[in-house]
């Protein structure tokens, strides 16, 4: 190519006024005649100038064939990661339709973050169906044990934890289902540096899973673009807003790769400290759980607004929980609790606090179920060497048991949003889909928590309070409001799924349709 000296802006004048000089001398002709077209370039000028053309269209093929051979290695480099996380099958899993995931998404490269997940594909036509974030909260509880094993994943674990059977009201046969355990810590995700498991909260959480999702993404590209929708329950009241915050944030981002966030759908969530507390407590005295002096002492003793109560009010709250309380499973009132045979206390309680009161060491919560010992299933299948092989789990082999929930986490949670209300007005000023809902015997994030919290938003009503039917019976009560839909869900406790099955994927269909629940 030639090299061509720079013009001083006093000669490129001189040429402007040459040139305008000779176009005030052209007299327009009588005629039309066309000139001649001069080039000032000599043949050597002229040679260059071709050579130089070639050369630079050649540049530009080189450049498409590379981009063209980028993208090719890009797109088998993802199918074989995608391969490499395929499930052929878990031990005693019965034959299914649909394809299985599960393995690590790498977050944070210099703490070897580590988060685990299970996609399970919708039963038919997974291309034209969304794709459906499950979290559970906690905080420090798995979503493989609750979520996936026990709640709306397809699978059960049968008594023995030796195999499997189907869930007939799974939620994938409605859409793609992605169980992330989060954060690093919560059952096998992970984390090499041993001090992020002793200092955690809402922030990194958020973060990481947000991390997790971009980088998923990449992993499976056929999801880019598609349907998403973000669900949970319990402390997950934080974790899916704040997630939903984050990935608004991201769409916004110059050059980032958008997530196609659709909505989100909630339940028994813990939402706000002030309104879940004094609900709770109103839930114990109006279904007769404590008595009238002490409901009365922990109205007058305990400043609900305060992260970390008196030591007063501790002792009303324990005193309520260990005397008046008896032995009931708080996660529903009215069902048997689990009594372990083997006479392991700790298979069956785990000292971790109410979600809603993280710092209220002293509290202690009952994990248990409607079987109501599941997390004793899931605790021994998910341990077992050939369940971990065929999930791609455990791959650093991780020092400890593979646990529902995470004691650990749960008593080093350091970071908590006092109230998630202004995120829900982030949520439906951004014209997310936000559906609440609330099995009505739960006592540990009961109805009239949510209800509290709720009003606090003063959303117009669009379709006044109703009675919800399933198979021609009550299944709830619901209020659409303007930007959110609330929903009871009659006789289910905190896990809605686990205790009234049928019902919550009548309530999954309709929030994914974005249509009011079905009246008579």
């Amino acid at each position: 190519m030639p090299f061509i000296l720079p013009l001083s802006h006093a000669h490129i004048e001189q040429h402007r006024e040459h040139k305008h000089a000779q176009l005030v001398a052209v007299t327009k002709p009588s005629s039309f005649e066309p000139l001649p077209l001069l080039s000032r370039e000599g043949p050597f000028a002229m040679d260059c100038r071709r050579k130089t053309m070639a050369f630079m269209a050649a540049v530009v093929i080189l450049i498409s064939r590379l981009n063209a051979t980028s993208g090719h290695d890009s797109r088998e480099a993802a199918a074989a990661a995608e391969e490499a996380d395929r499930i052929v099958s878990l031990p005693g899993q019965p034959k299914v339709p649909f394809r299985q995931f599960s393995g690590y998404v790498t977050v944070h490269e210099a703490a070897g973050r580590a988060l685990f997940y299970w996609l399970t594909e919708a039963y038919s036509d997974p291309s034209s169906k969304p794709l459906v974030v499950w979290l559970n909260g906690g905080p420090g509880c798995s979503s493989v044990a609750y979520g996936a094993s026990e709640e709306i994943g397809p699978f059960r674990i049968n008594k023995t934890a030796s195999g499997l059977y189907l869930n007939k009201f799974s939620w994938n046969t409605e859409a793609n289902l992605l169980f992330l355990e989060t954060p690093a810590g919560v059952g096998f995700s992970y984390s090499n540096r041993s001090s992020d498991l002793l200092d955690t909260g809402d922030r990194r959480t958020a973060e990481d899973s947000l991390e997790f999702l971009v980088r998923w993404m990449e992993r499976f590209p056929r999801y880019k673009g598609r349907e998403v929708f973000l669900t949970g329950e319990s402390y997950a009241g934080h974790y899916v807003p704040q997630l939903a915050r984050q990935i608004m944030a991201h769409n916004l981002k110059p050059r980032h790769s958008t997530i196609n966030l659709r909505g989100i759908m909630v339940g028994n969530a813990v939402t706000d400290n002030y309104y879940d507390n004094m609900g709770t407590v109103t839930y114990w005295w109006s279904h007769a759980m404590i008595s009238d002096q002490t409901y009365k002492q922990l109205m007058s003793t305990c400043d609900f607004r305060r992260q970390k109560e008196s030591n007063e009010c501790e002792s009303v709250y324990s005193y309520a929980m260990d005397q008046e309380f008896g032995n009931i499973d708080q996660y529903n009132i009215y069902a048997p609790p689990c009594n372990s045979s083997d006479g392991s206390a700790a298979a069956m309680r785990q000292s971790i606090r109410l979600p809603h009161r993280p710092h209220h060491n002293k509290i202690l919560r009952q994990i248990s179920g409607y079987d109501p010992c599941t997390e004793k299933y899931a605790e021994t299948y998910y341990n077992r060497p050939d369940v971990q092989r065929a999930l791609h789990a455990n791959t650093t082999k991780i020092p400890y048991k593979w646990t529902a929930c995470s004691e650990l986490l749960n008593r080093n949670w350091n970071d908590t949003e006092v109230s998630i209300l202004p995120i829900y007005r982030e949520m439906i000023a951004g014209g997310l889909r936000v559906w609440v809902f609330s099995g009505d015997v739960d006592s540990v994030v009961p109805v009239t928590a949510t209800r509290y919290s709720l009003a606090q938003l003063k959303l117009a009503s669009k379709i006044p309070w109703y009675p919800w039917y399933i198979k021609k019976q009550v299944g709830g009560w619901t209020e659409v409001y303007e930007g959110l839909t609330f929903a009871t869900v009659r006789g289910a406790g905190h896990e809605v799924p686990l205790f009234k099955p049928r019902a919550a994927l009548q309530l999954f269909k309709s929030f994914l349709r974005g249509k009011p629940l079905p009246k008579p």
